[in-house]
């Protein structure tokens, strides 16, 4: 074992003369343990929240979208898109047809967005678990039907459990010249709310319908707003995006599910780096302790520095001693905190320890999910803390050496 090591685990498992070394070297390695603990618990429910919200967003957004560059339709008519759409890869493939609408029911107006989708789109086996009340149902028996968001359902005040429940949905009459009245510029169908889904608030004023609905209401009986591709499991999403490019022609957009919701993606992002920063400079405070903890084991330990020094140990060991026993004390402390923190999170994951307030939100407890990455950065974060604020302390054990040789 190397001198320096070997000294300094004696050190700080011998008690001192100085009783309030114990305590500040207890205080810093306590504040190491809860600062890893706290890092490791905040980034898993972190990712906990980010695995909730994009399952919930992976229901409406599809793993590729196809949009035109220019103008809003476009007509999925080709030879291509035909090809495509027999592709063994794809587990759906969901013509869609979008325009913002005028919704009334009864009295009360709202403004929102109409959403038509193909019959592919119901291939989706997680939409149910997105519906608050009623059924994610759009055709039965020949009848079309109506799934609301929470936002519309508020709103107008929407009861999807009255039989006779009459949604108005008006749509601008394509070529509609200056009427006397202003109703005969406007398409006006009836439809029969089915359901209420609830995701977030971007989604939450949409109205999804069948595609022939959609068609009839807003006078488009080829065109498409986009397309929405869903594939089978252990698809190379990435590598099927890049194929479509290539063949698709400058004319379209091929999304994925990040550039879909780019903003969503940069928010749970700065929030999590965020979240990260601030325990992080809790935790360098609490590291920084340790440079008082080693300058009074300097003073207490006089004696034994100037024996070493005079048996011809050089600086080098003296710094290495106290820039040792601060690593241990960081390390100590960083691997039991993510030990503890560890269990925390599988007792949350099993048991839910904590619960979220609320009856009406998606999930009752809060969410974790463990990462690998995670461990690995908040040692790392510890270990580079531990070093800078061990090799000051090691500095300054150094340069008292000449005044402890003159004192004694």
């Amino acid at each position: 074992m190397n001198t320096s090591v070997y000294i300094a685990k004696r050190y700080l498992f011998s008690r001192k003369k100085v009783h309030a070394i114990n305590i500040i070297s207890g205080i810093s390695m306590l504040g190491v343990f809860v600062g890893s603990a706290a890092l490791i618990i905040i980034l898993s429910v972190f990712n906990g929240f980010e695995k909730v919200i994009l399952s919930l967003y992976s229901n409406f957004s599809p793993e590729l979208k196809i949009e035109a560059k220019l103008g809003k339709t476009f007509n999925p008519d080709t030879t291509y898109f035909t090809n495509l759409q027999k592709d063994e890869r794809i587990f759906s493939y969901t013509e869609v047809l979008q325009e913002k609408v005028l919704l009334r029911y009864g009295s009360k107006q709202f403004i929102g967005t109409l959403k038509g989708v193909s019959n592919s789109f119901l291939k989706n086996t997680q939409l149910d678990s997105t519906i608050m009340s009623g059924s994610f149902t759009l055709m039965m028996d020949g009848k079309n039907y109506a799934v609301i968001g929470t936002t519309i359902q508020s709103s107008l005040g929407v009861n999807v459990y009255d039989p006779n429940a009459n949604l108005q949905i008006y749509s601008p009459r394509r070529n509609a010249a200056a009427a006397s009245n202003p109703l005969n510029e406007f398409v006006v169908r009836n439809i029969t709310p089915s359901g209420v889904f609830g995701i977030q608030q971007d989604f939450d004023d949409i109205v999804v319908t069948s595609l022939s609905f959609a068609r009839d209401l807003l006078d488009e009986p080829k065109q498409v707003s986009s397309l929405e591709l869903n594939f089978k499991k252990g698809t190379n999403i990435n590598q099927v995006q890049q194929d479509i490019e290539q063949h698709i022609g400058k004319q379209f957009y091929v999304k994925s599910r990040m550039q879909q919701n780019t903003e969503l993606y940069k928010t749970l992002n700065y929030e999590r780096w965020s979240v990260f920063m601030i325990l992080t400079f809790v935790l360098i405070i609490a590291v920084f302790n340790i440079i008082g903890s080693l300058t009074m084991l300097v003073i207490d330990k006089r004696k034994d520095i100037a024996i070493l020094t005079s048996l011809g140990a050089g600086k080098k060991l003296i710094q290495g001693i106290f820039f040792f026993e601060g690593m241990m004390i960081s390390i100590i402390g960083c691997v039991a905190g993510i030990i503890v923190g560890l269990i925390f999170c599988i007792l949350q994951q099993h048991y839910g320890l904590i619960r979220m307030g609320g009856a009406l939100t998606v999930i009752d407890a809060y969410p974790v999910d463990l990462k690998i990455a995670d461990f690995g950065l908040v040692f790392l974060t510890v270990l580079i803390i531990a070093v800078i604020a061990s090799g000051i302390s090691a500095r300054l054990s150094v340069k008292g050496l000449s005044e402890i040789k003159q004192d004694l």
